[in-house]
């Protein structure tokens, strides 16, 4: 089994809800060997021990990293053996300043150097709207990238960068080493959001994106399904797996 395909946990945050061992050993006998666990803050508690047991690793995570006590996630991440938290979200508005931007970066650089205490790197988590103004032909996620320390990563989101409007290859060519993480998603059609499909089953040029960061980690999230959640997941595993050599 491959060790290079992650699963974001929101995708069955349903299952989760109601069963979370048993949702992970789902996910344990598709073949995935690694997951990508969501609001760490209030998950880590009840998630580390059932990953202990079902040898399952958990290389990144999502939290909350601006404005909010950062010692008590850091430990619970590292408790964990998360190595990269990932910032999941940010206010909108602040994106279409390049001093909101900058005040991000401030935000993370800061979160970065606590966390190197702990071992653990900060990543930052794009959806759209990172990348819905132009400044002097850069997005705003490269503006990010470069007040970004050295040590913080991206973890692009592929779906949403074409949501809005982005050659997705292009992007993370620019982008470079700094995208470490992809989250992987697939629809019939980039304006319907709720048609997400199985990665490689839609319309998102995943051969092209994987080609151009070979060795980020693959990271595979469904926002919505219309089918079952599962067999996207599934799909999406084997799908990857057959171009990973495993």
């Amino acid at each position: 089994m491959t060790l290079d395909i992650s699963v974001q946990l929101y995708t069955v945050r349903d299952a989760l809800a109601l069963d979370l061992r048993g949702t992970l050993e789902r996910l344990v006998a598709i073949g995935y060997r690694a997951v990508e666990p969501y609001n760490l803050a209030a998950t880590a508690g009840p998630l580390g021990p059932a990953l202990l047991e079902l040898g399952l690793r958990a290389p990144s995570a999502h939290a909350r990293l601006i404005s909010v006590e950062l010692e008590p996630l850091l430990e619970a991440a590292s408790k964990i053996g998360i190595s990269t938290v990932i910032n999941s979200s940010s206010d909108p508005a602040l994106w279409s300043t390049r001093r909101g931007i900058e005040s991000v970066a401030d935000h993370l650089n800061i979160a970065a150097e606590l966390a190197s205490d702990y071992g653990i790197r900060i990543g930052y988590h794009n959806h759209a709207w990172e990348l819905g103004h132009d400044f002097d032909g850069d997005t705003g996620l490269e503006v990010l990238a470069g007040h970004l320390s050295e040590s913080i990563v991206l973890e692009v989101d592929t779906y949403w960068a074409a949501v809005a409007g982005h050659d997705v290859p292009s992007l993370l060519d620019r982008l470079g080493t700094r995208a470490q993480y992809l989250h992987l998603k697939d629809a019939k059609t980039i304006a319907e959001h709720s048609a997400q499909v199985a990665v490689g089953a839609g319309v998102m040029p995943v051969d092209r994106i994987l080609e151009v960061a070979p060795d980020a980690l693959r990271v595979v999230e469904l926002d919505q399904s219309e089918g079952d959640v599962f067999d996207a997941v599934e799909d999406s595993f084997n799908w990857l797996a057959a171009r990973s050599g495993s």
